[in-house]
């Protein structure tokens, strides 16, 4: 079994509007997943560097980023990183231009993790119906047009409310999303917007919310997580 785990991170703002990378951090420990999809974790201005210094991540946790280089400071793809467990591999990654009217994109990683290979999708849709529903189409056309085939996760936030419509129904033609709960806004979560889906090789053994009191103040995001094994 593995544990997957996705984090709208804002940027490392918490509920009292302070940047603290650091406590972001403390969540992920908290979680501890073996590989894990954040969103905002760049900055969305100027060189657009990442949140996570790397020096904390090496010197204070079991992850290491997957290594996009779309830009020198950056961590991800418009915001959207992997961390994977230091004992992993990557075998080979790339981001995902997505269609947008505001810059958006996704990431894929196919990693070998816990003895598992394992294909890793991140993203952060649109807020515009129409658009996640474009997205999501290209996400899943460029996990399908891939030559090789890897049981797949895909995790991140959907901005969807509504699993029966939208992008929600699209994905759900091929995937199956894990039911973790609500996790937006975490000082009262009402919202499923961060959703974990799998391929049909893979099995959700447990899920769920993490919203211990440090996550409640460390974003306006609750992470979400699941144990997945194969079939």
């Amino acid at each position: 079994m593995i544990k997957v785990a996705s984090y709208n991170m804002r940027k490392g703002i918490g509920a009292d509007r302070r940047r603290n990378p650091e406590r972001i951090l403390d969540v992920l420990a908290e979680i501890d997943a073996d590989i894990i999809a954040l969103q905002e974790a760049d900055r969305r201005f100027g060189a657009r560097a990442g949140v996570l210094p790397l020096r904390l991540l090496e010197d204070h946790s079991d992850w290491k980023p997957v290594g996009f280089r779309m830009r020198p400071d950056s961590m991800g793809w418009h915001g959207n990183a992997i961390l994977i467990r230091k004992s992993a591999s990557v075998v080979d990654c790339c981001p995902i231009h997505l269609p947008a009217l505001e810059p958006r994109g996704a990431v894929m990683a196919d990693v070998d993790a816990a003895g598992l290979a394992m294909r890793i999708v991140g993203m952060h849709l649109d807020l515009s119906g129409l658009w996640r529903r474009r997205q999501a189409a290209a996400v899943m056309a460029h996990v399908a047009a891939r030559a090789d085939t890897r049981p797949t996760v895909m995790m991140g936030d959907l901005n969807d409310w509504t699993a029966a419509s939208g992008c929600l129904r699209d994905f759900g033609r091929d995937y199956r999303f894990a039911e973790t709960g609500p996790s937006f806004h975490a000082r009262r979560p009402i919202g499923r917007l961060d959703r974990i889906m799998v391929s049909q090789d893979l099995r959700i053994v447990d899920c769920g919310v993490h919203a211990s009191a440090a996550a409640r103040k460390a974003s306006d995001h609750l992470p979400v997580w699941a144990t997945i094994a194969p079939r």
